[in-house]
């Protein structure tokens, strides 16, 4: 899994490095970039990466949940120490309701009328918020999804965890090896609007119908758990009881596989149906210790989080637009804008009994 990961790393960066020198190349032919003024912000032509970031500005976050998500108060947390090194102010807003899109909606329009410097949301919706966050624009405000994403016209920027393909592989083929690639699985996911997890679903349907190796692997099932604990244990317990002869679950939430987890660990079925997704360590370490768990993954939401304020701080400051090819500087290290104005946080951890307590998030 590891070579595979990284011969696909390295074909993308084979692809990328050429495109982004050839886009460098045609900008420099451009006579005269501001000719043309583009309707959607991620092909805005124009950034100043020499410019120094601004100074007392406010970033505003809106996490999909504010409050009860160990997952997104580490993303803030992340986002809060890069805002305030910056010599600026971090304020975060929003519903502690991962499905109240219009409390989203409200806080944007807040937002957008105290004027702040810039927003940086994970989408409770691909398409719900897209009409405040271009009234944000269009008031000068950047906008920089993470997390979770809207339509690409609707923000600046957007903050991937992960690409979404080789995540994906990852949690498919893990499951595979544990299950000795045959047997019915099913995915409890969160919300049915969720943008990542819609993105993540569907590659992991093509990659079980098209992956010879997982002829004999059966999804019968997507259930939604709706990021809510309680509702997700139960569905758990729904899962084992419809389908008996379930081999193992794929929840690529933290909050689901944490419910799955507890359900499991209580139940005849530790150690027998299988369980991997997407988790924080601290809320998963005791059931890989108890035997529940194999292993699961995760990039690090506090780095996920710094990027996002970054890219927010450098877009406020005029340093970059969103434009495919643009680079971003970091104290962490570069990162490039890719198509749609995508920003890729880089391969996500993958978290076992070895290297467990080696993480505190």
């Amino acid at each position: 899994m590891n070579n595979f990961m990284t011969r696909r790393t390295v074909s993308a960066l084979a692809v990328i490095i050429p495109l982004t020198l050839l886009t460098a190349a045609c900008g420099s032919e451009n006579k005269d970039p501001e000719s043309a003024v583009p309707t959607n912000p991620t092909t805005a032509r124009r950034g100043y990466p020499l410019d120094p970031i601004k100074k007392g500005m406010t970033i505003a976050f809106v996490p999909k949940q504010l409050g009860g998500s160990l997952y997104f108060s580490a993303a803030s947390q992340g986002g809060r120490e890069v805002v305030e090194k910056l010599g600026s102010t971090f304020k975060e807003v929003g519903t502690p309701d991962s499905t109240d899109t219009a409390g989203q909606v409200a806080y944007i329009n807040q937002l957008t009328d105290e004027g702040v410097d810039a927003i940086v949301v994970s989408a409770q919706d691909p398409n719900a918020l897209c009409g405040a966050l271009k009234h944000a624009m269009d008031k000068g405000i950047p906008v920089v999804t993470y997390d979770s994403d809207t339509r690409p016209e609707c923000r600046n920027a957007f903050v991937s965890p992960a690409d979404p393909d080789q995540l994906t592989f990852s949690l498919v083929q893990s499951l595979a090896e544990q299950i000795d690639y045959k047997g019915e699985i099913a995915i409890l996911s969160a919300s049915k609007s969720a943008t990542n997890q819609n993105n993540w679903i569907k590659y992991m349907k093509e990659n079980l119908d098209t992956d010879p190796r997982y002829t004999d692997i059966k999804l019968v099932t997507v259930a939604y758990g709706d990021d809510d604990a309680d509702k997700s244990y139960r569905l758990t317990g729904s899962l084992l009881k419809t389908y008996p002869n379930l081999k193992a679950i794929i929840a690529p939430t933290s909050v689901g596989i944490n419910a799955a987890a507890q359900y499991l660990s209580q139940s005849p079925f530790k150690g027998k149906v299988k369980l991997t997704g997407l988790g924080t360590p601290n809320g998963m370490r005791e059931y890989v210790k108890d035997g529940t768990v194999e292993g699961f993954q995760l990039w690090d939401p506090t780095e996920l989080g710094k990027l996002a304020a970054w890219t927010a701080e450098s877009l406020a400051s005029g340093k970059i637009t969103g434009r495919e090819g643009q680079g971003l500087r970091t104290m962490d290290g570069h990162f490039y804008v890719g198509r749609n104005g995508v920003i890729n946080l880089g391969d996500p951890n993958v978290f076992t009994i070895k290297n467990i307590d080696k993480y505190n998030f």
